[in-house]
């Protein structure tokens, strides 16, 4: 039966032999029928296999024998063991389409565990005109789709779970088309637009185009039904014609808030008043461009108390709260008295223990979310062993903490975490992660024994491929040079990664120049300058970076309002944001994806 296709380790597909060769009956097999193998299974254990190899005289079944052999010992998890059981037949193998796909696929199981999902794709490729069983393409499309999920290349493992399904019963189609749906889910609307025409394949362009449909038009109920139904009219044969995944038959039927009396809880008045303005100003700036008459945003002061606020928009009649900002109000209003009023609320900020309701939602510009975005960028770009520089303080260790769960949750290995004070104390920390010291204090012994005048340069260490620095601003213009200089001579320097609170304030080319080659993450609105970002800095010139991203977070805070309900119903609809590209977790958290750029020649690129 064929198994979950996203479980971490690949359980291989395994047909009954009675569906594919018919039940067997009580009749004694007749004599010619005892030599007939088939591969579809594996009954024995490795040694029984070899034993009946070394006595058969006939080369395709003793082929046959040494392919099972092989399986066998691959289920045991003797890769090894595999790999030389193949390896003794490779030059001799009995030229048929059935056989050497057996054995492209085992070795391609073989590879991927002794050497690298990448290799294991490149040696499994059957030619397209092999007259193989079922179950052997329903083996090598399932084994493809997990090793492209490996590698993190959704599109091409839907590619092949759409050419898997043809090959199963009605009963697994369901489960793989259900993780198609799922791996759609991951790739955003942009993506998929390049891949909605596939003459070669029109089941996969069926599904791109279907997700496409699903995220491009989730905000518009009405929309969404209209472009549904010419779909299913287009795609009459195609396996969700019939049956739409399950979020998207929620999403159909989620009614979008659509408010006409808006309330904004910010602390107006006293010392977080400066915080707030910003955000105050985001979003009178998207209502004045939008132009929406038939809409009224009030303002509410949280000064005096969150649970005030909240009575006082309430009593105004307000169907939809954006707000409070500050965490300590937003726990206050955990505590509301049972017996109000609860209107559809966006929290401008997040807390660690919530009760989830159907109609709360939590946004926040956490640094502890960009870590975890971070972790993301580095392992899509093929790092596999960072070293992080972080600061000693508060932030820097929450950050560490979600940058590091979040590696290992994907490569279920830690990250490598290094800690520096600053000041002098910086360069030392710097040196001793490369392991630098380490390597004078090498050369240093060595020069006491055999020569004083002896020339030698140090070497840095080359077990990590990606630096990742979470610092804030003031430390970055020391601690870039520090890495630099102290990468040494024998050693290609890796690549550098930023956060933006290490963001430097100011476009000054000389400064930007000691940045050449970090990559840095932030929100697309800061990472792309246009007239929205000159007009900003013509209004308020003495802003720093972090209220621009307040007041992007407070845009986009009332673009999302009549969004939210349709984002958490189907979780793959993404919203692109000023701030990122947006969507909504189960619980009500907005997860927020962050742009990269690339400081190069003094100026910051958007990769």
């Amino acid at each position: 039966m064929l198994k979950r296709l996203n479980s971490t380790k690949l359980i291989l597909i395994v047909l009954l032999s009675a569906v594919l060769f018919g039940c067997s009956t009580s009749t004694a097999p007749k004599k010619a029928e005892k030599t007939k193998v088939s591969l579809a299974a594996v009954t024995m254990t490795p040694s029984q296999y070899l034993a009946l190899a070394t006595r058969e005289k006939n080369r395709e079944t003793r082929d046959k024998y040494m392919l099972l052999a092989a399986h066998a010992q691959l289920n045991e998890g003797h890769a090894s063991a595999a790999e030389q059981t193949l390896q003794s037949i490779s030059q001799n193998i009995t030229q048929k389409p059935e056989l050497l796909a057996e054995y492209k696929y085992l070795t391609a199981r073989v590879l991927a565990i002794t050497a690298t999902d990448k290799q294991a794709l490149d040696a499994l490729n059957f030619p397209a005109h092999w007259p193989l069983a079922k179950w052997q393409w329903a083996s090598y499309y399932q084994f493809r789709a997990h090793l492209y999920q490996e590698l993190n290349q959704p599109i091409d493992q839907v590619r092949e779970l759409s050419l898997l399904s043809q090959y199963l019963p009605t009963k697994q189609t369901y489960e793989v088309n259900d993780e198609i749906w799922r791996s759609l889910q991951l790739i955003n609307e942009k993506t998929l637009l390049n891949f909605r025409e596939d003459k070669g394949n029109p089941v996969f362009a069926g599904w791109v185009q279907l997700a496409y449909i699903a995220k491009h038009y989730a905000v518009n109920p009405n929309d969404l039904v209209r472009q549904l139904g010419r779909w299913q009219q287009l795609n009459p044969s195609h396996p969700a014609a019939a049956k739409l995944p399950t979020d998207l038959q929620k999403a159909l039927s989620t009614k979008p808030y659509q408010p006409k009396n808006i309330a904004v809880l910010l602390p107006l008045t006293g010392s977080r008043a400066v915080i707030a303005d910003p955000v105050k100003q985001g979003i009178l700036a998207n209502y004045m461009a939008t132009g929406n008459n038939s809409i009224a945003i009030n303002f509410f002061d949280t000064a005096t108390g969150a649970q005030a606020a909240y009575q006082q928009a309430i009593a105004a009649g307000a169907e939809f709260v954006i707000g409070p900002l500050l965490q300590s109000s937003v726990e206050q209003l955990q505590d509301l008295p049972p017996t109000t009023k609860r209107v559809p609320q966006l929290y401008l900020n997040h807390i660690d223990n919530f009760t989830p309701q159907e109609d709360a939602f939590f946004f926040a510009l956490s640094p502890t979310d960009e870590a975890v975005d971070a972790a993301q960028k580095l392992y899509n770009d093929g790092i596999e062993q960072p070293l992080l520089l972080v600061s000693d303080d508060a932030v820097g260790h929450r950050m560490a903490k979600s940058f590091s769960d979040a590696w290992q949750a994907l490569t279920e290995k830690p990250a490598e975490i290094h800690y520096y004070d600053a000041g002098d104390k910086m360069k030392i920390t710097v040196q001793e992660a490369l392991g630098v010291i380490d390597s004078k204090e090498r050369i240093a012994r060595i020069k006491a024994i055999l020569a004083p005048k002896i020339e030698a340069d140090f070497r840095s260490r080359r077990d990590f491929d990606a630096i990742y620095m979470i610092s804030a601003s003031r430390d970055l213009l020391l601690l870039k040079p520090f890495i630099d200089v102290n990468f040494s001579v024998f050693a290609e320097p890796v690549p550098l990664y930023t956060t933006s609170r290490s963001r430097i304030e100011g476009q000054n080319r000389e400064t930007n120049n000691e940045l050449n080659n970090l990559t840095i993450s932030d929100i697309p609105w800061l990472i792309s300058p246009n007239t929205e970002t000159r007009m900003v800095n013509d209004l308020w010139p003495k802003w720093s970076n972090s209220r621009k991203r307040l007041y992007i977070m407070g845009y986009d805070a009332l673009d999302l309002v009549g969004k939210l309900a349709q984002m958490r119903a189907l979780p793959g609809y993404q919203f692109s944001g000023r701030s990122g590209v947006l969507s909504v977790m189960p619980d009500g958290t907005i997860n927020r994806q962050l742009s990269w750029g690339r400081y190069q020649r003094g100026n910051l690129r958007p990769l």
